[in-house]
């Protein structure tokens, strides 16, 4: 089993990347896990009070659960990967039912932050896009597939995602093994990393 780490700020193209990746090897060899799916549940606190969580702090992610489900991965059983809902801001009560396969990639913007997530990593990955073009995405992401409006994201990426990203994403780009910059677009440094896992396969 080959596990990828991809990590890299909010609306760097980390999705195109994993796209491009998998689209490249046959579909009952690769299996993805989302960072996004392991925030952390919500039960106990009021819609009202869910809104106003950091999402962009490590704090927020179940890492104990995620790498607990890697580890079960990697012994060859099958794990309940939770499904978050970014309306609720909250996990559903629904699970998705998830494979061990050759390749897994996990991805999402806090990855790097914690170690054992880490050391369960074989490659890292990370994505780099300017600021202005990440903020771009995420107005347009946030927008169209999570309900927000515009004045939300943007006081959102003020208080929050710009900080965050300078105090916990960024830093992490030390542990990549590779760097992809210009986010999704880089189709060379893309090759690579599928080259380093069709070497692996």
């Amino acid at each position: 089993m080959f596990v990828i780490g991809i990590a890299g700020g909010t609306g760097s193209g980390k999705t195109t990347v994993v796209n491009q990746i998998i689209n490249e090897l046959p579909s009952e060899e690769i299996c993805v896990i989302s960072q996004d799916s392991y925030y952390r549940k919500t039960d106990n606190l009021t819609y009202e009070e869910r809104t106003k969580i950091n999402f962009d702090h490590p704090r927020a992610i179940d890492f104990e659960l995620l790498v607990s489900h890697l580890e079960t991965l990697k012994k060859g059983k099958i794990i309940e990967q939770p499904i978050y809902s970014f309306v609720a801001h909250n996990r559903t009560k629904d699970t998705l039912k998830t494979h061990p396969r050759k390749v897994i990639i996990i991805e999402g913007i806090l990855i790097f932050n914690s170690k054992e997530l880490r050391e369960l990593c074989d490659i890292k990955v990370f994505v780099h896009a300017d600021a202005d073009e990440r903020l771009i995405r995420r107005v347009r992401r946030d927008i169209k597939e999570r309900g927000r409006d515009i004045n939300e994201v943007l006081d959102r990426y003020q208080d929050t995602l710009k900080p965050m990203h300078e105090q916990f994403i960024e830093p992490t780009k030390n542990f990549a093994d590779i760097i992809i910059p210009g986010g999704g677009h880089n189709k060379v440094a893309i090759d690579v990393v599928r080259t380093v896992i069709n070497d692996r396969l």
